[in-house]
């Protein structure tokens, strides 16, 4: 899946998780990225932000559901896992193997392919500790990382019923 169609199909409540945590931890990020999605609708920055945070939200994500948002869409939500969900991170990234720098974020190259029973007990895991639906669109998110994605992981994201993005 790319960007705009895990928007898309995604909970808006978790839309709404990660842009409360940009607004509350890092204005910069969340302004920056307003001011892109205005531009490339060709609407002024002050025009989204004389709106209520909720028509805010709103406007946000009906943007980022659309195909020229993809990498926008895709940075935002890099930058909130990375920054804003560490410990999710760092703990998938041990139950793969996969060395990182204790905040999840990978060191070296990542792997050619991803052992199933190794993710199987990963994602058992993540959803024992974290909400299913952030997993499953982390995991969704983690999937971008390569072209065309792991099949171990592709395949995992189709068949568990933990995993539905909404």
């Amino acid at each position: 899946m790319k960007a705009h169609e895990l928007y898309n199909a995604v909970d808006p409540a978790l839309v709404t998780q990660m842009l409360d945590w940009f607004r509350d931890h890092d204005r910069n990020v969340y302004k920056s990225a307003v001011s892109t999605l205005a531009q490339s609708k060709k609407l002024r920055l002050v025009f989204i932000q004389k709106k209520p945070v909720v028509e805010q939200y709103a406007w946000i994500l009906k943007t980022l559901r659309s195909k020229q948002a993809d990498t926008i869409g895709e940075h935002l939500l890099q930058a909130w896992f990375m920054a804003g969900n560490q410990e999710m991170l760092a703990k998938f990234c041990d139950a793969l193997g996969i060395e990182h720098d204790g905040k999840g974020s990978v060191s070296g190259d990542l792997p050619d392919a991803i052992d199933a029973a190794k993710l199987d007990a990963a994602v058992d895991t993540l959803v024992e500790s974290y909400d299913p639906k952030r997993v499953a669109l982390y995991l969704h998110v983690f999937n971008l990382q390569v072209p065309g994605g792991w099949d171990s992981l592709t395949a995992k994201l189709a068949a568990d019923p933990r995993l539905a993005l909404a």
